[in-house]
């Protein structure tokens, strides 16, 4: 009994040696065709689900659109704007219908109130197809909310929607409803002539000047007027403003008599309305003729929703 007790043992301490020797030699004993005979102990990491390699994320190729320094977007860093500003990004160099795709893919925009948005590739009356994409909500943003927008990986933009701003040009009665926050007040204008006729439809405020030289040439109607005009809202990217006119002292609330713009009275009209409005602001123009394109200015609410959202690379 002694000696077998002593051959058990001295069996056991030559496996001891061979497993301690496996494990020095990184646990690949090898037979003899060279390949690794596996070991216990990495049996034992698989049963235990430790060995299961992880999967590495591939990595993001950036579309040739959005490298470098070849996209902007049209808000900036913090600012505050109103109920109608879409999301604007241009491009250098138009994008190719094929790569589409994959920029709207590399756009992302969050909101701290949920909203039914898209992207919809806009021809800009500037740019050539392919070189704008705007995403807007199905109606108008909510009031306060912030929105956070990002660009591939070199844009990040943040913006909140500071409050609610309509207003409601009709030409035929020569009127003006602006509607803020719920509370309303009207406001006599003029509007285009008979044969220059205000765009119909929903402009978006892009930005105002305190003034602006005006040159009639630079529109097509010769040389009728070349000056400065002051309180100046810009409304298209086609020349349309909202402006002091000193016109509308005599005509505003009875007939239109301007080139296309939206003229108010020199007795604090304009100025009021030029101090409370901001980008993103609504000016939506009714019973007049032609409505604005959607790459005129910010016309993307022109679109009926459906045919919005027909316009996204996504979605085709």
């Amino acid at each position: 009994m002694a000696r077998r007790t002593r051959i058990r043992h001295v069996v056991r301490g030559a496996a001891a040696a061979v497993l301690c020797a496996g494990v020095l030699a990184g646990c690949s004993l090898g037979g003899q065709d060279g390949a690794s005979a596996p070991s216990e102990r990495r049996d034992d990491r698989k049963a235990a689900g430790a060995g299961t390699p992880t999967p590495r994320a591939k990595p993001v190729v950036e579309p040739a659109a959005l490298r470098g320094d070849g996209a902007r977007v049209n808000v900036a860093d913090g600012q505050r704007v109103g109920v109608g500003m879409p999301v604007s990004v241009t491009f250098d160099r138009p994008v190719p219908a094929a790569e589409r795709a994959a920029v709207e893919r590399r756009l992302k925009v969050r909101a701290s109130t949920p909203v039914t948005g898209s992207w919809s590739w806009v021809k800009d009356r500037n740019l050539h197809e392919g070189q704008r994409v705007d995403y807007r909500p199905k109606t108008y943003w909510k009031p306060g909310t912030k929105v956070t927008v990002r660009v591939g990986s070199g844009i990040d933009r943040s913006f909140t929607v500071a409050r609610s701003l309509v207003a409601t040009v009709d030409v035929r009665s020569h009127t003006m409803t602006v509607v803020k926050d719920g509370v309303t007040r009207r406001v006599p204008i003029t509007a285009g002539a008979p044969g220059m006729d205000t765009w119909n439809g929903t402009m978006v405020v892009s930005d105002k000047q305190r003034r602006v030289f005006m040159d009639s040439r630079t529109v097509g109607y010769a040389d009728a007027y070349a000056d400065y005009y002051s309180y100046a809202v810009h409304l298209t990217t086609s020349g349309t403003y909202l402006h002091e006119n000193p016109k509308a002292n005599t005509y505003a609330g009875n007939s239109n008599v301007t080139h296309g713009c939206i003229g108010l009275a020199t007795d604090g009209t304009a100025r009021r309305f030029y101090e409370e409005v901001i980008p993103g602001d609504v000016v939506r123009v009714t019973g007049s003729k032609e409505t604005v394109a959607p790459g005129n200015g910010y016309g993307d609410w022109n679109v009926p929703w459906a045919d919005w959202r027909a316009g996204s690379a996504l979605n085709s």
